[in-house]
């Protein structure tokens, strides 16, 4: 059996090797304060022996800046332009905040815009189920922090597309590699991330 500690070593050593600093750095402070190997059940059901809480990640200030940037740059770089930046509640709105703070720094009149879908609509206010800078007519980029099956984001797809929006990006930090891939494909979206389960010691 692989020693876990070895087998960290060397993924961020391939890592750092590829010349990306920043890439290295986030999956580095990925694997310090999100990554646990333990027997956990996940949102979708099944049965994992690592966990990822991408939010201890998110949640400081390095992950916040790194995140953000690097997915700003994969949006960017590549792929159909959006108009904004979206996904679930509550799990991808610190992945949106961090996306949108990068490209404030880069362009502080930059018109990307931000939003959040709700699993239900609100039952006051304007009962609203996507809130923030979304509109109909809209070509969008969902973002989640780790995808397993891809259900959650799934659903946001479902919801903002019967809204008038178009999805036509999929961006999330880690995917498992337990069939959210697959799933997007079917949907005719190709699931692009920053790591993939070859980062992770397990």
């Amino acid at each position: 059996m692989t020693d876990p500690d070895a087998r960290r070593r060397e993924i961020l050593e391939e890592v750092r090797s590829a010349g990306d600093r920043a890439r290295h750095d986030l999956l580095e402070l990925i694997l310090d304060v999100s990554f646990e190997r333990r027997e956990v059940t996940l949102a979708s059901g099944k049965k994992s022996d690592f966990y990822l809480d991408l939010r201890r990640t998110l949640m400081r200030p390095l992950g916040q800046k790194l995140a953000g940037e690097l997915v700003l740059r994969g949006l960017m770089a590549r792929g159909a332009r959006v108009d904004a930046v979206g996904g679930m509640a509550v799990g991808a709105v610190p992945l949106v905040a961090a996306v949108l703070s990068a490209a404030g720094h880069d362009d502080p009149a930059t018109p990307l815009r931000g939003f959040f879908v709700r699993k239900e609509a609100k039952k006051h206010g304007l009962a609203r189920q996507i809130e923030g800078g979304f509109e109909s007519g809209m070509s969008v980029a969902l973002v989640e922090d780790t995808t397993t099956t891809g259900g959650s984001t799934l659903d946001a797809l479902e919801i903002v597309e019967a809204a008038g929006g178009k999805v036509a990006r999929v961006f999330c930090l880690v995917d498992r590699g337990e069939g959210a891939r697959e799933a997007f494909a079917a949907r005719g979206v190709t699931l692009e991330a920053l790591f993939g389960r070859e980062h992770l010691p397990v």
